[in-house]
């Protein structure tokens, strides 16, 4: 999420934040959301209107913004925005290093998304692109995470086994759940440290989570 843009927004409802803390209240947001929405509901989708709108209502608790027509008006301007990249238009600063590190390991690099189908679009814009072989989006593919259907089309394509392959995801019931489903081991990104005791693997950055992936080779 551009973190910055997301503020500036609020700033014209006269909400004064700053991007750290969107960016604080989106990590959390994304903890409540797994625990109330994906993890009591088999195979709920993260692309609903819905699930956004909740996730939304979220990020805005997180920032103390409880006023409705607020929440309302900021949840429309998200739907309108920049479609059909929408506020996902940055990456993590880790990012670039990640990856670059990925490759210098000799092993394959690729991304897994619930989106739209604008994912490789995404990812081209901000400069990651030329880091992966391939992108898996759930908008071109037809199936979700956490279907395990969907990291297998990866391994596929990559030509890896399952015990060969690491993923890296920042939602437990989506990412985690679903990869270990298909076999591979998971690590889960917990930046803000929102998550508590999981049981699973866990960092607390990007490039944490890439190292520690790569140790399992």
């Amino acid at each position: 999420m551009d973190y910055a843009v997301f503020a500036a927004e609020l700033a014209r409802h006269g909400v004064r934040v700053t991007p750290d803390a969107v960016q604080r209240a989106e990590w959390q947001a994304r903890v409540h959301l797994d625990d109330q929405v994906f993890a009591r509901a088999a195979g709920a989708s993260t692309e609903t209107q819905e699930s956004a709108t909740r996730y939304m209502r979220l990020v805005l608790e997180g920032l103390g913004v409880a006023d409705g027509s607020t929440v309302e008006r900021v949840a429309e301007w998200r739907r309108t925005y920049n479609p059909p990249l929408g506020v996902w238009t940055a990456h993590d600063p880790q990012a670039p290093e990640s990856l670059a590190l990925v490759r210098r390991s000799g092993a394959r690099a690729a991304a897994i998304s619930n989106s739209n189908g604008s994912v490789a679009s995404v990812l081209a814009a901000v400069g990651l692109g030329p880091y992966l072989d391939f992108v898996v989006d759930s908008g071109e593919v037809g199936i979700e995470k956490p279907d395990p259907r969907i990291f297998e089309l990866a391994l596929a394509r990559a030509d890896v086994a399952p015990a060969e392959a690491a993923y890296i995801g920042d939602f437990y019931s989506i990412d985690v759940k679903g990869a270990t489903a298909a076999g591979l081991r998971a690590v889960l990104l917990d930046p803000g440290g929102f998550w508590g005791a999981r049981d699973c693997a866990m960092a607390p950055d990007l490039l944490s989570a890439v190292g520690l992936a790569l140790s399992w080779k």
